[in-house]
């Protein structure tokens, strides 16, 4: 039975390792790319690629290419939807994309990156690096920063001690000037991101609490640097916050700049 169980998370392992070879901006990949990247052998690869396509997890086109299927696409959505941030989030950020007539984002911290849930972006509103579903440092966003503050400091301290990574000349480096940064966000209830994980985009963002007033996300306004203003979107972006964290069982946690 020990040695049947280890087999079984060993082919799990190689499964998921086949999923992962997928990048943003895949759309196909051939068996000999996906054996490459997951460093699994050729006909391992295609064998556990044709299992995948038959349970929905995996395409394969008519020239033999493999894609995401659609059962990864349902499964990825339930697993977001079963948190029931993003849920309860949906009509806020709505109102705040709307009030802003910026892009609005919620975001949860996973491991030293952010992850966004979610993406409401007027049909006017430039278009951003962000993605549902997508990845950036938390240092470098304001999302992060605005969580970052409000979680314990053993975490900040796990966070910082990675590293700080640079994706433009804005990003904070310093590790003093982050700490100091992150005080003045416990104050004021507010984070920025100016031009620091993209050169000429701009964020005001505010942390969401849940149970307990624990930090469980950010919601963000976001836009070009030379068409938004962060004075004058803040007030709607704590509003949006404010109210996801009454949801969420926070109370009122609202903190006045």
């Amino acid at each position: 039975m020990a040695r049947g169980g280890a087999a079984e998370t060993s082919s799990v392992a190689r499964a998921l390792a086949l999923l992962a070879a997928f990048r943003p901006r895949d759309r196909e990949l051939t068996a000999a790319e996906l054996a490459r990247r997951s460093g699994l052998a050729r006909s391992t690869a295609y064998r556990l690629a044709g299992e995948l396509a038959g349970l929905g997890m995996l395409e394969q086109t008519l020239g033999g290419r493999f894609r995401l299927g659609m059962k990864l696409f349902e499964l990825g959505q339930l697993a977001l939807y079963q948190q029931g941030l993003r849920e309860s989030a949906s009509s806020f950020l709505a109102d705040l994309s709307n009030a802003t007539r910026q892009t609005s984002h919620l975001a949860v911290l996973d491991g030293f990156e952010v992850v966004y849930l979610d993406i409401i972006r007027p049909s006017s509103s430039p278009r951003l690096r962000s993605r549902i579903g997508g990845r950036l440092p938390a240092t470098v966003t304001g999302v992060g920063k605005a969580i970052l503050a409000f979680s314990p400091p053993e975490l900040v301290d796990q966070v910082l001690s990675a590293g700080l990574p640079s994706l433009t000349s804005n990003s904070i480096t310093d590790e003093q000037r982050l700490r100091a940064e992150l005080a003045k966000v416990r104050r004021s209830g507010l984070a920025f991101d100016h031009q620091e994980q993209a050169v000429g985009t701009s964020c005001c963002a505010a942390p969401v609490f849940g149970s307990g007033k624990k930090v469980v996300g950010a919601v963000s306004v976001s836009g070009h640097t030379s068409s938004i203003r962060l004075d004058l979107v803040s007030a709607a972006v704590q509003s949006a916050a404010a109210g996801i964290s009454r949801v969420q069982g926070a109370g009122n946690w609202y903190i006045s700049p």
